[in-house]
């Protein structure tokens, strides 16, 4: 059952986790009002207004199945910025998103994209610290979700290759579309990395990862435009320019 603590806010110590307007939903109801993550306890914490009076209401983990929050300020750009090459000057802004929305849907998203910054700036160590301090508290972030591209990607720049394969296969099985896909483009990742430029490491990376994301993978946009692209690569690698400018515009 929902322990639910109603309470004047004056009443209630301040927490060192900031709060953030959204809904947060469990499967008989849904309240709105500013939310904050409770670490110790695994709960989230939600003030919200009843006539004039402040109120509070606690949520455990386990109990809410579904959080809307507001994307936050600066978000689109920083991403912009990791996607152009220009990881550096997003990493402050990044950092404060994952910091103040922690357990609030946008950490997982904002991980992913610090951590992408670092593997280009080749500190793949800090990058799988940032990772690890989200699947800390969401173990699931290691195999399904925004976050776990990143992740996996730091564990291959490392060479943690083993703990990489258990959790490509929890991904696969998971039965999510999304997951699975990602997985997917990652094998191709993995194929590239252990065989290079060889055309048949090449051509391997496209049959077992990009190319199966590209035609079977038609419901996942993100997954199936990141695999084109990996496609594109490799078929110019393999000298079929003409190929992998078709792959582009399919991208796009």
């Amino acid at each position: 059952m929902r322990k639910i603590m109603m309470t004047v806010l004056a009443a209630v110590a301040a927490s060192e986790l900031m709060a953030i307007q959204g809904t947060i939903s469990t499967e008989t109801d849904s309240k709105t009002g500013d939310i904050k993550w409770q670490p110790r306890a695994k709960t989230y914490l939600l003030t919200y207004k009843k006539g004039k009076t402040d109120l509070q209401m606690e949520f455990p983990l386990s109990d809410v199945t579904g959080l809307d929050i507001p994307k936050p300020a600066g978000f689109d750009k920083a991403v912009a910025m990791v996607e152009g090459g220009q990881g550096a000057a997003a990493i402050a802004t990044l950092s404060k998103i994952l910091s103040d929305y922690r357990m609030l849907v946008w950490d997982k998203q904002a991980g992913r994209y610090l951590a992408l910054a670092y593997i280009s700036a080749n500190q793949a160590q800090k990058a799988l610290d940032i990772c690890q301090s989200v699947i800390n508290e969401d173990k699931s972030a290691a195999w399904s979700g925004d976050l776990a591209p990143a992740y996996w990607a730091s564990l291959l720049r490392l060479g943690k290759t083993d703990l990489l394969e258990r959790y490509l296969s929890k991904a696969a099985t998971s039965g999510d579309r999304a997951s699975s896909a990602a997985a997917l483009v990652m094998r191709g990742d993995i194929i590239l990395d252990a065989g290079g430029d060889k055309p048949d490491a090449v051509k391997q990376a496209l049959r077992d990862g990009y190319m199966r994301v590209a035609l079977m993978y038609g419901d996942c946009p993100d997954q199936r435009k990141e695999a084109l692209m990996k496609a594109a690569a490799c078929f110019d690698k393999l000298g079929q320019a003409s190929r992998a400018e078709r792959l582009r515009a399919q991208a796009k």
